[in-house]
């Protein structure tokens, strides 16, 4: 049996099961903590510990030396600095009126950008790809960029795009993910999502982010 116990904060969840009930959910219970951080920059490591009654703690400031790192945000450059996550409900009305436009599912696109820039309009990844969705300096053109750092422009284009590979791989969800992050020459020599460490988390993130804001 599950036993959820009332939070002392945004960034504290505990909970205890058994056996591989309790695996299963820790999954989620993650993705719960992530989605209940404080609005503006904060530090998106998650820390982890077990009790001596089998409760399972979680947190993103861990106050004793029993956590241990759980999760790690990778980084990002930005003028604010990096491991940083921005205020998730900024973007939300570009966000519904890009799925409006190409039928998209607004958490898709939203957990897309939760993953791929952590909310952070300015961010650059190490191989070029700029803003919200990272759309790379050579598929601005095509997707009618002028300024990738315009969160409009980005969500616009990135919407786009995650809607033509949907397109291209027949409403795969998983693959149109995949090919989001190593891109579409990949998934079509491995005809499934490549077996790259960072495509296999990248798809396994935005799958549960997806999960997560569906339901809120």
């Amino acid at each position: 049996m599950r036993r959820r116990e009332k939070s002392r904060g945004p960034d504290r969840i505990r909970f205890s099961g058994q056996g591989g009930f309790r695996d299963k959910v820790k999954a989620l219970v993650v993705g719960v903590c992530l989605l209940l951080l404080p609005a503006g920059p904060v530090s998106a490591h998650i820390y982890h510990y077990v009790d001596r009654d089998g409760v399972h703690h979680f947190t993103n400031t861990p106050t004793d030396p029993n956590y241990i790192l759980y999760m790690k945000e990778e980084s990002r450059k930005s003028g604010a600095g990096e491991n940083t996550i921005y205020d998730s409900g900024t973007y939300d009305p570009i966000i519904r009126k890009a799925g409006a436009r190409h039928g998209l599912e607004f958490s898709l696109i939203k957990a897309v950008i939760r993953v791929e820039s952590g909310f952070n309009p300015r961010a650059i990844s190490k191989k070029g790809a700029r803003g919200l969705m990272q759309i790379m300096p050579e598929n601005c053109q095509d997707l009618s960029v002028a300024d990738p750092f315009d969160p409009s422009q980005n969500i616009m284009a990135g919407t786009l795009y995650l809607k033509r590979l949907l397109k291209r791989y027949k409403n795969k969800l998983s693959l149109a993910l995949a090919a989001y992050n190593a891109g579409p020459t990949a998934v079509d020599k491995y005809k499934r999502i490549p077996p790259y460490k960072e495509t296999k988390a990248y798809v396994r993130k935005v799958m549960a982010f997806y999960s997560q804001y569906k339901k809120v």
